[in-house]
């Protein structure tokens, strides 16, 4: 009997020993020197409508369309990111993690929307009728991620003014199984620092979304399609002295150490090439162009 109960013991102990080893590893908190503000922010998607030149979308855009946004008077920063026509994915192959951009699902532009505070999406609320009523004008699809001040963060990078040539967005998408809080913990606590203290980027914004709800921007005629499965959760903003430096830093080993990590947590990395970033609101203040 005494026998029998030893076994059992030691088979316990095993099995535990074996859920230890093969328990999820968690993200790691990187500590970074530089400094980081918090802001309540949105990013929408947008796809152009294809039965139009894709130009003449792009042109609407940051024309009429830009000038019924920037009238919101509960804008901090109103940015628009046009992606380049062109893109297939920055990121280096990973393993088990999609890193080119699947091309029915590429993203045109991004709305880059940051508000003055929880106020502000009820003072906007007569500006976002407007943008509504012309959003079927130019967009095909349309699909918005918010971002809550604790998990949108902008890095001091360099001095305000410092002229940035190049930028990439990168968004995540989460890998099943993976626990939400641990997924933005990696991304706000490691990843996201990491870069930081690289030397390399001009500008570095991070965002990990809340969950995505059609309700929050859910406009007439306009796609709102986005099946779990092509979701994302966060994105980060990198901004460089030149597209060489750009391309330099895709393809370094920093970033390619960084793939086991990635693999754990992320099952696609999208990273697109931005070809313009307009600023329309800076400040709470409107820009002419």
């Amino acid at each position: 009997m005494k026998t029998v109960t030893a076994i059992l013991l030691l088979s316990f102990f095993a099995g535990v020993n074996s859920f230890s080893q093969i328990a999820a590893p968690k993200p790691t908190k990187i500590s970074t020197a530089i400094k980081s503000e918090k802001h309540l922010s949105s990013s929408i998607l947008l796809w152009m409508r294809t039965d139009k030149p894709r130009q003449e979308g792009m042109d609407r855009w940051k024309g009429p369309h830009s000038k019924i946004i920037s009238a919101n008077k509960g804008l901090w920063e109103y940015r628009q990111i046009h992606l380049a026509e062109t893109n297939t994915g920055l990121w280096t192959s990973i393993t088990g993690v999609e890193t080119t951009i699947p091309q029915d699902r590429k993203i045109d532009g991004i709305a880059d929307v940051t508000l003055k505070g929880f106020l502000s999406l009820l003072r906007g609320r007569e500006q976002n009728k407007l943008a509504f009523k012309d959003e079927v004008n130019l967009f095909k699809r349309t699909i918005l991620y918010a971002a809550f001040p604790k998990n949108s963060r902008w890095y001091e990078m360099t001095e305000p003014n410092t002229k940035i040539e190049a930028r990439s967005i990168v968004f995540f998408r989460i890998k099943e199984g993976v626990k939400e809080d641990d997924f933005k913990k990696f991304i706000m606590e490691e990843l996201t620092p990491m870069f930081a203290n690289t030397g390399v980027l001009k500008e570095l914004r991070s965002k990990a979304y809340s969950p995505w709800k059609e309700s929050q921007w859910n406009t007439p005629d306009v796609l709102h399609d986005n099946a779990k499965e092509v979701q994302f959760q966060a994105s980060l903003l990198l901004g460089f002295s030149d597209k060489t430096a750009m391309e330099q830093f895709f393809k370094s080993e920093a970033v390619k150490k960084l793939s086991d990590r990635i693999s754990i947590f992320c099952s696609a990395v999208h990273a697109y090439e931005i070809e313009e970033t307009l600023t329309f609101v800076r400040d709470g203040m409107q820009i002419s162009h």
